[in-house]
């Protein structure tokens, strides 16, 4: 029996579409039970929201804040709002991990950068940055520059602590033999402590992204003006509920946004890094 010519695009048979399907169908399946739990907490608010547990101002339902939603990226309000917020969160966290690696290389390195900052950072990490809100506002208002100062000053700790602790754990036989074969302090930084440190300070920068989100809409409501955070609470004011929980499923989907486009970023720069061949698990 003569066998079916192979496929002139991808040489595999003709008759290999069944094993394609059965991919497909294993992705797909994946795919959904990564979204279950989602799915299910969405099912259960839209039952819960017409079931009379909860009045329409308690708990409006998931297509009614969906229609809210849209009513609001049609007339441009969405677009104006979320920009607003990400602007001040990526502004924010831009300027933590420029000075949180600067910073945190500086305590690597030199003893008196480390004498400097070290009990900065061990008193100003654990304690409750949003106490400093009022002096923030105090000093410099509640506009823009404001917003971004309190993303900075709550978000840069992370990225400090993790570009020490990267930095501390390179192995001291890399640096050796980069120094026996005749490279310079910059070099050795620049080709085998930072390379060697990175994972450790992305996984910083995953941490300060997430919380410069956080911390920009806490000062949205508490500043007002535009933004999400802003909108929600001139939401709350007129007791608006729907575009209250609007505003929270708006949020979430940028939060979430913004995690997986951390986590495709630093698979793309650990490339070359044991964990980029480890089993997904997710």
């Amino acid at each position: 029996m003569q066998s079916m010519p192979p496929n002139a695009s991808t040489g595999e048979p003709l008759n290999g579409l069944p094993e394609k399907a059965a991919r497909l169908a294993v992705n797909l399946m994946r795919a959904f039970a990564r979204v279950f739990s989602i799915l299910v907490l969405l099912a259960a608010w839209q039952w819960l929201s017409q079931s009379g547990t909860f009045t329409p101002y308690q708990l409006p339902s998931f297509t009614a804040v969906v229609g809210r939603i849209w009513d609001d990226a049609t007339t441009g309000d969405l677009a104006i709002n979320a920009g607003l917020t990400l602007y001040r969160a990526l502004a924010g966290f831009a300027i933590c991990a420029v000075l949180g690696i600067a910073i945190g290389m500086a305590m690597s390195r030199s003893v008196i950068a480390n004498w400097f900052f070290d009990p900065i950072i061990s008193v100003g990490f654990p304690m409750p940055k949003i106490a400093f809100l009022p002096v923030i506002i105090l000093w410099l208002g509640v506009y823009d520059t404001a917003k971004i100062t309190m993303i900075v000053f709550d978000g840069i700790f992370p990225v400090i602590a993790a570009t020490v602790i990267g930095i501390q754990g390179v192995e001291k036989e890399l640096i050796w033999s980069a120094r026996n074969m005749g490279a310079s302090k910059y070099e050795v930084l620049r080709h085998v402590v930072l390379p060697a440190a990175s994972p450790q300070i992305i996984t910083g920068l995953q941490v300060a992204l997430p919380l410069s989100l956080i911390v920009t809409v806490v000062a949205e409501m508490l500043m007002g003006g535009y933004g999400l955070g802003g909108a929600m609470m001139q939401a709350a004011h007129f007791a608006n509920s729907t575009s209250v929980f609007a505003g929270i499923v708006e949020i979430a989907v940028i939060g979430y946004v913004l995690i997986k486009a951390m986590a495709l970023v630093r698979r793309r720069l650990l490339v070359w890094h044991p964990e980029a061949n480890a089993p997904a698990t997710a």
